[in-house]
């Protein structure tokens, strides 16, 4: 384990960006697999493979870039090391960034599920404030320790690490209309109703489904 973490260190000393990258999404993707397995009890011969795959995609190409790039504005809105510097960017992270990106990161993984615009505005409107109060139980605090313990280029991976759990349950919101869906109403609905109509029931509308 130490000497992972030695190579860890010296590929991030000499490819900071690209190692922050691959982390990013080798760890949401960590995340997804945990939800299906753990939450859902999907099981391995039912595991989503696309899905997960997807949900590293989001990880390599929004989650780590954005998040990359957000901690290195955020190290010049806030200069400084001390603790008080630590409380002002978790409470700029928080305050600022955090609502939107969690939005944004909803509203990907539902297009990349399929979802049309309107559709996506409803998966919003349903999930959003529920993944938004539960970021604000975990994030607060595991950001002031990494604001003040942690050097920049460090950060994202230490937040990815800490985000295994919380990357588990984002997946698990992110998909959770179309899990609920296939649990709850497939097997209630009529064979030759096109999709889109499925997915309208599904979204709020099948009285049948106990999952608003």
């Amino acid at each position: 384990m130490a000497g992972l973490w030695r190579s860890y260190q010296v590929w991030m000393t000499k490819y900071p960006w690209t190692v922050q990258l691959v982390t990013a999404g080798s760890l949401v993707g960590v995340g997804d697999v945990i939800s299906q397995q753990l939450i859902e009890r999907r099981g391995l011969a039912n595991h989503n493979v696309r899905r997960t795959a997807n949900m590293m995609g989001i990880g390599f190409f929004f989650v780590g870039p954005v998040i990359g790039s957000w901690y290195k504005v955020l190290d010049r809105l806030v200069v400084g090391g001390t603790k008080s510097a630590a409380m002002k960017k978790m409470l700029v992270d928080q305050l600022c960034f955090a609502p939107g990106f969690l939005g944004a990161f909803l509203c990907i993984s539902g297009a990349l599920n399929g979802l049309t615009l309107e559709e996506n505005v409803t998966k919003l409107k349903r999930d959003y404030t529920d993944a938004l109060i539960a970021n604000y139980y975990l994030w607060p605090p595991v950001q002031i320790a990494n604001f003040y313990f942690v050097p920049l280029h460090y950060r994202l991976a230490v937040v990815q690490i800490v985000a295994v759990t919380w990357n588990s349950y984002l997946t698990w919101k992110a998909n959770k209309i179309v899990y609920f869906y296939f649990r709850n109403c497939y097997s209630m609905l009529p064979n030759n109703i096109p999709l889109g109509k499925e997915r309208k029931l599904f979204l709020g509308f099948c009285s049948e489904c106990t999952e608003r």
